[in-house]
């Protein structure tokens, strides 16, 4: 907001209000298709009840991480299929903000194997509920505000927000101590800023462009503070709050693995604008990979050290 109005000397105000003061947290679609707000931000897959591919422009298990999936986006046709879906809304969607690799969540006890899993009840959107849901979880919709008297109070079991800056803060902690990492489910998430089109139309072409821009930063500066804040919150939590960070086993991230290519090819079976979308994402990310293997995975696993 404050580098909106300063890139723009003022011209352009943005007055923001926090979720559930003008609408419901997962009202921001309908707000801004209908009018009532310009501008909204979130994650796309809260709205998959009325396009189930909008989930590809949040996050997809096992997918990319955050190099791969900007890629897409900005390279890969990906921006440009995720504002043909919204055209028929009257709304436009960029990329604003990415948490980068998440952590798998909360839990009140340890999840040693698949067995564990069944009938759990857990808060957690998207495809990654899903693909839960289908190895026996309860899977429940809350929103941020929700988490925490929820996963206190038992009506949940676990619970996966973002990472642990974000997590520390919805005070998540106090509520459970076994914290899993891998984010299988949400590799790299991104946060959108959905735009009512008429009302950015109405806008001058310089200051549509500033939004643009000022949206793509956002993207990379949200990133970077995620990458910058992690460790150093993650160790608070180990250790002054008597928090335990585990690992998902080997069996239990394979039958993810399985469930999760089983459940993108029956929603892209379903449905042919989630057909297009997903052959898209997984036509790119195996470009993608190829190179990735060569130059990133191999810095990181053969070169780096440490």
């Amino acid at each position: 907001v404050k580098s909106i109005d300063e890139a723009t000397n003022g011209r352009l105000k943005i007055k923001l209000f926090a979720a559930g003061e003008l609408v419901k947290w997962n009202g921001g679609f309908d707000a801004v298709t209908g009018g009532t707000v310009e501008m909204n931000s979130a994650v796309a897959y809260y709205w998959s009840g009325k396009v189930p591919a909008l989930q590809y422009f949040g996050t997809v298990p096992f997918g990319m991480t955050f190099q791969g999936q900007n890629a897409w986006y900005y390279h890969g046709g990906g921006l440009e299929l995720w504002n043909e879906i919204y055209n028929d809304f009257g709304v436009i969607g960029m990329p604003c903000g990415n948490s980068g690799v998440q952590m798998t969540g909360w839990f009140k006890k340890p999840v040693n194997s698949l067995a564990d899993f069944n009938g759990l009840k857990m808060r957690i959107p998207g495809l990654g509920g899903k693909i839960y849901k289908s190895i026996g979880v309860n899977v429940k919709s809350l929103g941020g505000g929700d988490i925490f008297p929820a996963l206190e109070r038992g009506v949940i079991d676990a619970a996966e927000w973002v990472g642990p800056v974000q997590d520390r803060r919805l005070g998540l902690h106090k509520a459970a101590k076994y914290y899993y990492n891998t984010g299988w489910h949400e590799p790299s998430t991104t946060t959108e800023l959905l735009i009512n089109k008429k009302a950015f139309n109405a806008l001058p072409k310089d200051i549509q462009a500033i939004v643009r821009h000022v949206a793509a930063a956002a993207n990379i500066i949200a990133h970077t503070s995620a990458e910058a804040l992690n460790g150093d919150a993650l160790e608070d939590l180990v250790k002054n709050h008597g928090v335990k960070v585990l690992s998902l086993s080997t069996e239990v991230i394979e039958e993810l693995r399985k469930k999760t290519a089983e459940v993108l090819e029956a929603g892209a079976a379903a449905d042919p604008v989630t057909r297009k979308v997903h052959d898209s994402f997984m036509s790119f990310k195996t470009k993608h990979d190829k190179w990735a293997n060569t130059s990133s995975r191999q810095f990181a696993v053969r070169v780096r050290g440490g």
